[in-house]
């Protein structure tokens, strides 16, 4: 049985009509550029998140970029985040002239090891840039705990993340500004790119708005020197539509989880994700650990079953931040992480028949070609 790791179409099949009707009313506007459509999103994943603002913004990585301009986080600062996650998150630090400061993950999480973190802090620090990786947060208490203590701006990464939650808390709700990212393979996806940033902070709101559309004031009048980041209305209008079914989606996905989890367990070679007891994981990707990673991805393509890693090379390693000045053996959690993680089908409209392909393929692979896991 063919079992895609993602399948958008499928989703999108059940709710086209509506996403038709919502596109096709923006279109009839012409309102295309931020909007009464994108001024409800902003409003609504507020709401959801449990803030006061949401900035909508052209893209997940733009929503980085523009949090830390909107906190002052510049040439000269220092970022304090995880070197075991998507290109964007030290991408944006680096953008605005800052430089990025790795600390080693959690092995369970994949999360940012928050025990870590104070070692790292120098008089540069600026800011700490966690990551709620695969749709599990980050422990936030401890981060924020430290941020105080020494003064410094938290951004949450939660572009994987919407609708996870801490000690009963949503992620975007725990920081100075947590990203969101709508490209289309998240839990909560568009038409394209798209992305927010939400806060409680009415001037770093404000500051947002301005930065977005080129550092505008009032028309053609320029304070400060922003970018092109605004949200397009059709996106919203998509989103707006798909934000009614988040919530059981992400039950869906839980529910595939916790079907997978017990069942890998069983299997010689394999770890299944850890759930911390206090979090809901909305498990944005399903990851294990595996041994032998790549014989048993090439297995599982063989028997049309697709597969993921994230992330193959940890960031520290990337030669665009040789500069840096890393090495193999720096962050060693994370660079085992990058060798044995995969990630398996766990969108809403997977079936039971379906994942029980994908664990008799696994299975049957460590019984007759793989080797177990040390």
């Amino acid at each position: 049985m063919k079992v895609p790791l993602q399948d958008l179409r499928a989703g999108y099949q059940s709710i086209r009509s509506e996403i038709l009707q919502s596109v096709t009313e923006v279109m009839d506007s012409q309102q295309y550029i931020l909007g009464p459509r994108v001024a409800q999103l902003e409003e609504t994943i507020a709401g959801y998140c449990g803030v006061e603002y949401g900035i909508g913004v052209s893209s997940g990585t733009d929503a980085l970029l523009l949090a830390l301009m909107a906190l002052g986080v510049g040439r000269g600062d220092e970022v304090i985040t995880t070197p075991f996650t998507f290109f964007a998150t030290a991408g944006s630090i680096v953008r605005v002239g800052a430089k990025p400061v790795f600390v080693d993950i959690n092995p369970d999480t994949f999360n940012l090891d928050a025990e870590k973190i104070e070692a790292a802090i120098s008089p540069k620090t600026k800011a700490i840039m966690p990551v709620h990786l695969f749709g599990q947060i980050a422990d936030m208490k401890t981060i924020s705990d430290i941020a105080r203590l020494h003064n410094l701006h938290v951004i949450e990464d939660a572009a994987q993340a919407i609708g996870a939650r801490q000690n009963g808390k949503p992620a975007g709700s725990f920081g100075h500004a947590a990203c969101f990212s709508f490209y289309p393979t998240k839990n909560l996806g568009g038409a394209g790119d798209g992305g927010m940033v939400v806060t409680n902070d009415q001037a770093i709101a404000a500051r947002l708005k301005q930065l977005r559309n080129h550092g505008e004031e009032s028309r053609y009048q320029h304070r400060t020197v922003g970018i092109n980041g605004r949200m397009d209305g059709i996106q919203a209008a998509v989103l707006l539509v798909k934000f009614k079914y988040l919530d059981e989606w992400n039950s869906r996905r839980i529910n595939h989880a916790h079907y997978y989890t017990p069942r890998l367990k069983n299997i010689q070679g394999v770890i299944p994700p850890v759930e911390v007891a206090t979090s809901t994981h909305i498990y944005h990707q399903y990851v294990i650990r595996c041994g032998q990673c790549d014989r048993l991805r090439q297995f599982l393509t063989d028997r049309e079953i697709g597969s993921g890693i994230y992330y193959p090379l940890p960031l520290h390693l990337q030669p665009c931040f040789a500069i840096l000045g890393y090495h193999p053996g720096d962050f060693p959690v994370a660079e085992t992480a990058a060798q044995e993680v995969l990630a398996l089908p766990i969108y809403p409209e997977l079936t039971r028949e379906q994942q029980d392909t994908v664990i008799g393929a696994i299975g049957e692979f460590y019984r007759t070609v793989g080797d177990i896991l040390a």
